[in-house]
């Protein structure tokens, strides 16, 4: 397999690096996640305009690309410049919308693609883990249309959203995929209520509450009850995205660390010319090489038909890129000594984001167990 970028997906990755390393240095970077919002609206624009939002939607959907290496090329770009922007909730939400949304509702791809809009995925409940089936919040019927009641945990970006796509319940048990159903609530709904926090990485997220909301039938997001594969699907385009993300971070610790090792100087010589920090630097770049072919593997086969090959090749990069970002964090800071852990170096930064990534969508336990799990459910079809 070709596994070479397209000469558009080459011209992308060029444009959207170099903007980055001019216009998003450290500095910027702390002004966006410090703003009201938790991003900057004027650089979402900008974003937009540069085609790195569209590069995440297909054609037919108003989009540049949306394939899996489109995905990867844009969030590794961004994950070099620790963007704060909310590109990952608008690939999650959008893709559902382009893949089940009504004439009507697939009118909002537009916002989106175009930066006007900021939207959040809301499937995380408190004490329900990373499972996506495990939804307490339910949904009811109320007339033409739906009554909703109950919580959503660490919403991305969801202090100030403009449209929020929210997982309920509507038929069957807590813990069960069938009976989940997707809804499409603007941010201007009775009874829909949010508390923003700044998260350890200077990225912001909301406690979503509730209260008996009402939403027409028109909310509704596919067919109810059937919500689960749809949010498996959005979710899938997540995680390849937070591991092309990770990638770029790693890259860019990588680099700072090299730099460091080769100015630092102990008993009259850089210290990267002390053979115990080499053998350490070379097993990290070695890591960070197998990172890479995780992520290649997974935009390979994001697009796959067969389920369960698509969801192994995604729970085995995540669980890759937990494990690696982990240590690229840690070995980072320790080669660096003290000043690895100062909030001036930029390091420090690459390092929580690292880290943090690893929680969203699932920790790299989360996904060991469930790539074990797919590969059973792959034995038994097989046999």
């Amino acid at each position: 397999m070709n596994f070479e970028h397209t000469e558009d997906r080459r011209m992308l990755t060029d444009m959207l690096r170099r903007f980055v390393a001019e216009q998003y240095d450290i500095v910027t970077r702390h002004r966006n996640a410090g703003a009201e919002r938790g991003h900057s609206p004027e650089f979402w624009r900008r974003y937009a305009e540069l085609g790195a939002i569209g590069a995440l939607f297909a054609e037919r959907d108003g989009g540049l690309g949306g394939a899996g290496f489109d995905i990867a090329v844009v969030f590794e770009a961004l994950g070099r410049g620790l963007v704060v922007e909310p590109f990952l909730d608008a690939l999650m939400v959008g893709s559902a919308i382009a893949q089940a949304g009504t004439p009507v509702q697939r009118e909002s791809l537009d916002g989106l693609i175009a930066g006007e809009r900021v939207a959040a995925l809301a499937c995380a409940e408190p004490h329900a883990g990373y499972e996506l089936s495990r939804v307490s919040t339910r949904a009811e019927r109320d007339g033409a249309g739906w009554r909703l009641q109950g919580a959503k945990a660490v919403v991305n970006a969801g202090g100030h959203a403009d449209l929020y796509l929210v997982s309920a319940r509507t038929s069957g048990a807590e813990d069960e995929e069938d009976g989940i159903s997707l809804f499409l609530i603007g941010a201007s709904a009775p009874g829909l209520g949010a508390r923003d926090y700044v998260l350890v990485d200077g990225g912001r997220a909301a406690e979503l509450t509730l209260d008996q909301v009402r939403v027409p039938q028109a909310a509704l997001l596919g067919q109810a009850g059937a919500g689960h594969a749809l949010l498996e699907h959005a979710t899938g385009r997540g995680l390849l995205a937070l591991c092309a993300e990770a990638l770029g971070a790693m890259d860019c610790a990588r680099d700072a660390t090299l730099e460091y090792l080769s100015t630092r100087r102990q008993f009259g010589a850089p210290i990267g010319s002390f053979q115990a920090l080499q053998h350490r630097m070379a097993d990290l770049l070695l890591e960070i090489e197998q990172a890479r072919s995780a992520v290649i593997n997974a935009a390979a086969a994001l697009d796959l038909p067969d389920r369960l090959a698509r969801e192994q090749a995604l729970s085995a990069a995540k669980y890759t890129i937990g494990r690696i970002g982990t240590l690229v964090a840690e070995e980072s800071i320790q080669l660096h000594g003290g000043i690895g852990m100062t909030w001036e170096l930029p390091l420090a930064h690459y390092a929580k984001r690292l880290v943090m990534i690893d929680h969203q969508l699932g920790d790299e336990d989360h996904h060991l167990r469930r790539y074990i799990a797919l590969g059973r459910q792959r034995d038994g079809s097989a046999s």
